[in-house]
């Protein structure tokens, strides 16, 4: 289908938002948590309706510059000393987005106490900030296996030892106006809590359009490469060489549009991942590959939570499947594949082939081309696209090469510093 569809904005932050928590079960859902403590504790303090919705999206993304699942869990557990360094990188990232500035200013200020704050605690940004502060530190206070309403007056207990130190009372006041409503607890808990939020939210009449949607994927495929230097720059090739393969076949601009999204989103299921696998210079035992082969099929999940975007799950969460039905996660075979999803495994298998990985260098063109010749003559991918791809090669690959500076430089000059692992620098 060739046409704008209705997309609805907190449909998808709520949805990649999501693939932020995948990373390890004593953080699931902890985004879509805290969106919805921030947004209790705004509505019972009347702010706003705009200021409400940049708090609702600053708290679905608020630990997006914790750039891994081990640095996420030292987050949530107590056991990170440098709490700064994640919210610089996250208003970093933020920023990226058009009119996504007070957004990422809160996000910056989520973990500074009260007595920390240089700007008065009434003014919008900053009183977000502590909102999202006390909403983020409840949160992490719940328990995965312990019913909710055994922790309700434990929760109550450590909130009110905040004051005034650390948030101010007048927040801690708003919070405590209803914290003993059996109904806000189990709502938080419930596994409906994703639909509570779309269709109650504070952004469920928000509509984006198809250019909007490219940038904030774009935004999430920077969230996923920048979890370590090796894939810096992966997502960007993936994306450029399959824009051009797309153009190439005569796809129409929105189709190669949705490609680019495709693209940036294929690999948003390495949230789950951690950089301990990713990294691993080694090859992985048999544990770290189960875990590794899932996700692509968390992408799939994720893109197709998305209404409007649905569509885009095959050839985003198709990337690693063969023709032949040795691919993953799903095996697919033959006819199942489609045009989009052939495209997308070449230009999978091309910017992984480049670029240099834990356990050995980027390939050469003529190592590359044969590789894919290969490939192409033993059914495991599409014969058409590699020959259109070989008898292309340097155009796409002077266009990809662009694209992926693009993406390491601002890696180098704003990500890097705030990589918590030992990756060499590329």
């Amino acid at each position: 289908m060739d046409k704008p569809r209705s997309i609805l904005y907190g449909n998808v932050m709520l949805s990649l938002s999501d693939a932020l928590d995948f990373g390890h079960h004593e953080i699931s859902k902890h985004h879509q948590r805290t969106a919805y403590i921030a947004w209790e504790i705004a509505r019972a303090l009347n702010i706003s309706q705009d200021i409400i919705k940049d708090l609702f999206v600053a708290a679905l993304l608020h630990d997006v510059g914790a750039l891994s699942v081990e640095e996420k869990m030292d987050i949530c557990c107590f056991n990170l000393a440098d709490l700064e360094s994640h919210c610089i990188s996250g208003e970093l990232l933020i920023k990226t987005i058009p009119q996504h500035e007070r957004i990422a200013e809160i996000v910056r200020f989520h973990h500074t106490e009260c007595q920390d704050r240089d700007q008065p605690v009434d003014k919008e940004t900053a009183q977000a900030a502590q909102i999202l502060f006390l909403a983020d530190f409840i949160e992490c206070l719940i328990k995965r296996g312990k019913y909710i309403l055994h922790q309700q007056e434990f929760i109550i207990k450590k909130i009110k030892e905040l004051v005034p130190a650390s948030v101010c009372s007048k927040i801690v006041e708003a919070f405590l106006s209803f914290s003993e409503r059996e109904g806000f607890w189990l709502n938080l808990t419930s596994p409906s809590l994703y639909s509570i939020l779309n269709k109650q939210g504070p952004l469920k009449q928000m509509v984006l359009d198809i250019d909007a949607v490219e940038i904030v994927s774009k935004f999430f495929r920077d969230a996923v490469d920048y979890k370590t230097p090796y894939t810096a720059t992966h997502t960007a090739g993936v994306s450029a060489c399959a824009e051009v393969l797309s153009r190439l076949h005569g796809f129409t601009d929105y189709q190669i549009q949705e490609m680019k999204i495709a693209a940036n989103l294929h690999d948003i299921g390495k949230m789950a991942i951690p950089n301990s696998i990713l990294e691993k210079p080694g090859r992985l035992d048999k544990n770290e590959l189960a875990l590794m082969v899932s996700h692509p099929y968390y992408s799939h999940y994720i893109i197709s939570t998305i209404a409007g975007l649905e569509h885009l799950a095959q050839p985003a969460g198709n990337h690693h499947e063969k023709l032949d039905g040795t691919g993953y996660p799903f095996h697919c075979r033959g006819k199942e594949l489609s045009l989009k999803s052939r495209i997308m495994a070449i230009a999978d298998i091309y910017a992984a082939m480049t670029e240099d990985r834990p356990y050995r260098v980027g390939r050469t063109k003529e190592k590359i081309l044969g590789i894919m010749g290969l490939m192409a003559a033993s059914d495991a991918v599409d014969k058409e696209i590699v020959g259109l791809f070989g008898d292309h090669f340097d155009e796409i690959n002077d266009y990809v090469l662009q694209m992926q500076k693009e993406a390491r430089d601002f890696y180098e000059e704003h990500l890097r510093p705030y990589y918590r692992g030992n990756a060499p620098v590329l």
